[in-house]
């Protein structure tokens, strides 16, 4: 099994040591690099380009979405996942459009680190429960209305997308969904274009929004 290589950024060093512990739990994930501000991380993603960088939202100097954007431009192949809270709910309405794989609430399950940083690193996307939920409410306004909006874009898809379109709100990727549907991977990523341009995101995690948003996720 392949080591997932992690740098993780945060500007509090007990929080980083915290969540060091809680990944080097898992024998597949290894931070390779800790940054305390933006700046300093996209310098360990260029140095070491991980397939994951575990962001917090909000740093000193460079904050945690523009060193993302920057992160996105020079290792495309880095999956971006944010550390957020309940208190930052304006950042994560602007992370959403800027190509980020998942959120992770901090104060949440600390099992869904590795949780999360596995989906990102395959491909996935990962919405925190509580991250989903809060997502969809701030993003949405009226919840029923939402669902109702929701429901009607997936309307356009056929049976076999809705099922993907479910998968992709659990937080897998297209390996774990071809395996779980008995597809060739090539075919996932055929159907994943055709799921995302017919409800019109430009990324997973929107789609996964919708998802959960139409009921066709558990996890939100």
């Amino acid at each position: 099994m392949r080591t997932i290589r992690v740098v993780l950024a945060d500007d509090e060093p007990l929080i980083r040591a915290g969540v060091r512990t809680i990944l080097a739990s898992d024998p597949g994930i290894d931070v390779v690099a800790e940054a305390a501000d933006g700046r300093a991380l996209v310098e360990a993603v260029r140095a070491h380009r991980p397939e994951v960088a575990l962001v917090d939202i909000r740093m000193p100097g460079l904050d945690g979405l523009a060193a993302a954007s920057e992160v996105r431009r020079i290792a495309p192949r880095t999956a971006v996942l944010i550390m957020t809270s309940f208190g930052a709910d304006e950042y994560v309405a602007r992370a959403l459009g800027d190509g980020v794989a998942g959120f992770l609430l901090k104060t949440g399950d600390p099992r869904e680190f590795s949780l999360g940083v596995r989906a990102v690193a395959e491909g996935g996307a990962y919405l925190s429960p509580p991250v989903a939920a809060r997502v969809i409410r701030e993003f949405a306004g009226d919840r029923l209305s939402r669902s109702a909006a929701a429901r009607e874009r997936i309307a356009v898809l056929t049976n076999r997308e809705r099922e993907m379109l479910a998968l992709v709100g659990e937080g897998m990727s297209n390996a774990g969904i071809a395996a779980r549907l008995h597809l060739a991977e090539g075919s996932v990523k055929t159907y994943m274009s055709t799921i995302m341009a017919k409800l019109g995101v430009p990324n997973r995690v929107r789609a996964a929004v919708i998802a959960h948003e139409a009921g066709l996720s558990g996890a939100g």
